[in-house]
């Protein structure tokens, strides 16, 4: 029996007809408001600071320590988004960094151009180890964060409980476990 090949990139996320789920860290004080608005609210959020969306449980587990990394990424939030609103994102976003021969020019007129970003870093496993395929990461800023907070989320809910249990089961080698409490991720067709 072969292995199924994972694509390099491809956009790995829990989704259903009408919604796709992606995790952002926060400090208590931004979760908290939040959960209770059911969207981000200035002050305490930053509208005029570029938002980055994951899809990927284990590389948000990554990037915030499973929670544990500082005060700022302490509560992991999972935002339940319209398809649309991302499908909207990727077809309006550029790559995080200039295609090879773009002059700086032709780079700063594409950034103006796009609210979005586009990066692709490696997926993690549940020891954070890189893997050979990535994940996306999606960065919203202007037009883009208005409509991520305004019409886009449909429900936030802390998922920093399961992001603690995942980890003890992991520091206990607990693996076929902690891997069983995983959010189910599949392909993910922008239709």
């Amino acid at each position: 029996m072969t292995a199924t090949m994972i694509p390099v990139r491809q956009i790995r996320a829990q989704y259903d007809d009408a919604t796709l789920r992606v995790y952002q860290a926060y400090s208590d004080t931004i979760a908290e408001s939040a959960l209770k608005h059911q969207t981000f609210v200035a002050p305490p959020f930053k509208m005029e600071r570029m938002t980055w969306i994951k899809p990927s449980f284990l590389w948000m587990m990554y990037r915030a320590g499973w929670g544990y990394k500082d005060e700022g990424q302490a509560r992991i939030l999972a935002i339940d988004i319209a398809r649309e609103g991302f499908e909207w994102a990727l077809a309006h976003g550029c790559a995080s960094h200039p295609e090879p021969g773009m002059d700086e020019q032709e780079w700063d007129a594409l950034k103006k151009r796009s609210p979005v970003r586009v990066q692709w870093d490696p997926e993690r496993d549940l020891h954070h180890r890189p893997l050979e395929h990535r994940a996306i990461q999606v960065g919203l800023s202007g037009e883009a964060v208005r409509l991520y907070i305004g019409d886009w989320i449909q429900r936030i809910t802390d998922v920093t409980p399961l992001a603690h249990q995942i980890h003890a089961l992991v520091a206990e080698e607990r693996l076929e476990e902690a891997k069983a409490a995983l959010p189910i991720e599949r392909p993910f067709l922008p239709g």
